[in-house]
């Protein structure tokens, strides 16, 4: 039985997913990795049969008509035989060392008398140019080095500090059950697989290492800002998709309530700064209208966002208002060298 599946989505990846796969298939005999070209047009496929030929028994190559990243995470789960999952983008990869204590982590949860149901770990912001490479760590909110609940949180998360796909390694099951399916053809659909899940889950583990590598740098990345700004369609569906997943009736614990509007805040964060940033009439009503989703969706969580930190400072009203929050929004973003 697999430990762990690695799922690398791959679309006309050939150029830097090697690295992505050279990095995973250390994991050796514990893990699955699962290279899924969805639909490419350039040697990708050739590239995942290549390494499945050469690593028998780890390396699965899965081939599909393009659904987009969602769609291929989706595949992934799917396909999983590991009884955690991990999403690894094609141009990222998972730092040896942190990868190699995360299995063995998991290892010792499996044998264990409590089910864990995430693993979190830190990421990199590994950004081209960039002298130092900006770290997100959960230290000091999450209990270390054992498996803990909701109640024994140590503090919330503050507002520069949030959990991302790139942090987590859910227990295979509990994507299965809970019915997680990424909308297709869609960007950004890693905030989701980072909020939804989250609400059924009882049991975490943190380890402060680095084990995920953010790789930022190609102009064509979806999370290069301009790029951004021109599919601000698809970031508002992901954003309101969240809002709909939202389930206070799973909610029981204090922490775990704080942790997911906390993380729907930040999303909530992003759309208005992204769509300040535009600054069309348009683009401003479209800011209220996301706003206005929220509060018709649940007025309770609209005003515990709207009237929070990040909700205020968003919606400080007049121009000189949304320059002072575009600005703010600028300083975390040279800060940590994320877009």
């Amino acid at each position: 039985m697999k430990i762990l599946t690695v799922a690398i989505p791959c679309y006309n990846s050939e150029a830097y997913m090697k690295k992505a796969i050279d990095h995973a298939v250390v994991g050796g005999d514990d893990v699955e990795v699962l290279v899924i070209d969805d639909g490419s047009k350039d040697k990708t496929l050739e590239i995942a049969k290549d390494y499945e030929q050469r690593f028998p028994g780890i390396v699965r190559a899965i081939h599909q008509e393009n659904k987009g990243h969602g769609g291929a995470v989706n595949t992934g789960i799917a396909e999983a035989t590991g009884i955690y999952f991990k999403v690894c983008d094609s141009d990222d990869w998972l730092d040896y060392d942190s990868y190699l204590k995360a299995i063995e982590v998991l290892k010792e949860a499996i044998s264990g008398p409590q089910t864990l149901d995430a693993l979190i770990c830190n990421y990199v912001y590994d950004k081209v140019g960039a002298r130092k490479k900006r770290m997100m760590r959960y230290t000091g909110s999450f209990p270390e080095g054992r498996i803990f609940t909701w109640e024994e949180m140590e503090k919330p998360l503050s507002a520069r500090r949030y959990v991302l796909m790139h942090s987590l390694i859910y227990r295979t099951e509990l994507l299965k059950e809970c019915g997680l399916t990424l909308p297709e053809h869609t960007f950004y659909v890693d905030n989701i697989f980072a909020f939804t899940p989250m609400q059924y889950v009882k049991t975490l583990y943190y380890l402060d290492l680095p084990l995920y590598r953010y790789f930022i740098g190609r102009s064509d990345q979806s999370v290069n800002e301009t790029v951004m700004l021109g599919r601000m369609d698809q970031q508002i569906r992901v954003n309101k998709i969240m809002i709909d997943d939202y389930r206070p009736d799973l909610l029981k614990k204090k922490n775990q309530i704080d942790y997911m509007v906390h993380d729907l805040s930040i999303i909530m964060a992003i759309s208005s700064i992204l769509l300040l940033r535009i600054g069309t009439e348009e683009a401003l009503q479209k800011k209220k209208e996301i706003w206005d989703y929220l509060k018709k969706k649940d007025l309770l969580l609209y005003l515990r966002i709207r009237h929070g930190l990040l909700g205020r400072f968003l919606n400080m009203p007049g121009k000189p208002g949304r320059k002072m929050a575009v600005r703010g929004y600028q300083l975390v973003q040279r800060f940590y060298g994320f877009n």
